[in-house]
């Protein structure tokens, strides 16, 4: 069994989401970034954090592909032209839609008010407007980035736009509305953001 240690308000909800989508058996461990279970686990205190052997792994997308790759699901095969395809998709999700999400978030919240500019927040949703319009571009007439086949960039653009919603950036209609409301819709997503965070055991 794996043990995921963060929070589904942050970035854990996607290793949830894929331990959902492969169907495979996890324990959820609440901790909040910066905690000090967090930095049990990872230096930097970030979450989340994947416990698969003993062994701690740490950022949200090389642990959803490490599962992707490990259990043979949400993935096309490595060396692939497809998952060269796929992981040019992934870093664009990274880069392009999570990163001025973040930009956004941290200057709203995360950094010490002293180095908060909430005026970056203009030039972030203006840089999402431009990921989304690439994105709208890059579907055509697809059912998910790839193709017929929901994969790792899929969950982290589904993840995003759930971030996007609730910081109030305008997600488009259309073919993107669509899409993101389709990979939102997956029954694995409904049952990650159900999951409950094991109890510690009493003394």
């Amino acid at each position: 069994m794996y043990r995921v240690i963060g929070m589904l308000s942050t970035r854990a909800l996607r290793v949830v989401w894929a331990l959902e989508e492969l169907g495979l058996p996890y324990r959820l461990e609440e901790a909040a970034p910066a905690s000090a279970e967090a930095r049990a686990h990872n230096p930097s205190g970030k979450v989340p954090v994947l416990i698969a052997e003993g062994v701690a792994l740490t950022d949200s997308v090389a642990i959803v592909q490490f599962l992707a790759d490990r259990h043979g699901g949400l993935t096309w095969p490595a060396g692939s032209l497809e998952r060269g395809r796929q992981d040019g998709f992934t870093q664009f999700a990274v880069d392009e839609v999570d990163g001025p999400l973040w930009t956004a978030a941290k200057h709203r919240f995360a950094l010490p008010e002293a180095l908060r500019v909430p005026a970056v927040k203009a030039t972030a949703r203006a840089e999402f407007a431009r990921a989304m319009a690439v994105l709208a571009e890059s579907l055509g007439g697809n059912a998910f980035v790839t193709g017929d086949r929901f994969t790792v960039p899929d969950l982290i653009l589904g993840h995003c736009a759930g971030w996007a919603v609730a910081a109030r950036f305008e997600l488009p209609e259309g073919l993107v509305g669509a899409y993101f409301e389709r990979v939102r819709a997956r029954p694995a997503l409904r049952r990650a953001m159900a999951a409950q965070p094991a109890r510690p055991a009493r003394a």
